[in-house]
C-alpha cells in the first residue's frame, strides 16, 4: 500500500493530519459531520458526500432490523487505495477523498459507508463520488449479514471480485461510460 494513503485504524474516525486520502475500516461510528468538513479544499468549489445508511429490507427480505459487516482488513483497504489512485487517474482535479467503511453489527438507520469527494466543479465531484461508491461496492471484500424478522443470513447481492474487475463492469469503467 502507498504509505502516503493515510487509512483509519480499524477502531479509529480520526481524520488524518495529512495528505488528501481518508480511507479505511471503522468499528466505530462514520462522523459524517467531519469527514463532509475533512474533504473541503479553498480550490474546489464542489463536495459531494455519499452515505450509505442501513435500511429496513434488502432485496427479497422486509423487516430488516441490522446488519453485521465483515471485512478482509488488509486487502479491503489495500482495494481502497486502489480505488482512490484510479479516481485520481480518471478525474485529475480531484481534491481530497474519503471512503470509510463500517464494520461490526449495525442497527437501523446507522451509517455503513461514506464516501465524500471535493473538486473544483460539481461536475468532476459527483462523477468521481459515484465512481467510488459503485467500485468500493464492487470490488471490496466486505460482507454483510443481514438480520430480519425471520431469521438471519448473508446478504443477498455478493459479487466474486474476479466477476467485479476485468469483465466491463463498473469497477472497470467511470460513471457514464459506454458499456
Amino acid at each position: 500500500m502507498d504509505s502516503s494513503l493515510p487509512s483509519a485504524p480499524p477502531e479509529s474516525t480520526a481524520a488524518p493530519a495529512s495528505g488528501a486520502d481518508w480511507l479505511g475500516l471503522t468499528g466505530d461510528p462514520i462522523p459524517t459531520d467531519v469527514v463532509s468538513a475533512w474533504v473541503v479544499r479553498p480550490d474546489c468549489g464542489a463536495v459531494v458526500v455519499f452515505t450509505g445508511v442501513v435500511r429496513d429490507h434488502a432485496e427479497g427480505r422486509t423487516g430488516v432490523t441490522g446488519l453485521t459487516y465483515e471485512a478482509y482488513e488488509e486487502y479491503a483497504v489495500a482495494r481502497m487505495v486502489d480505488i482512490v489512485v484510479e479516481a485520481r487517474r480518471l478525474f485529475p482535479t480531484l481534491g481530497k477523498v474519503a471512503i470509510l467503511h463500517r464494520v461490526g453489527r449495525l442497527d437501523l438507520g446507522d451509517t455503513a459507508v461514506i464516501v465524500a469527494v471535493s473538486a473544483p466543479h460539481r461536475t468532476e465531484a459527483f462523477e468521481a463520488a459515484r465512481y467510488c461508491i459503485d467500485t468500493v461496492k464492487a470490488v471490496v471484500p466486505i460482507w454483510k449479514h443481514e438480520r430480519w424478522a425471520g431469521g438471519e443470513g448473508w446478504g443477498t447481492n455478493a459479487t466474486p471480485l474476479d466477476a467485479a474487475r476485468g469483465n466491463g463492469g463498473p469497477a472497470d469503467r467511470p460513471t457514464g461510460a459506454p458499456a
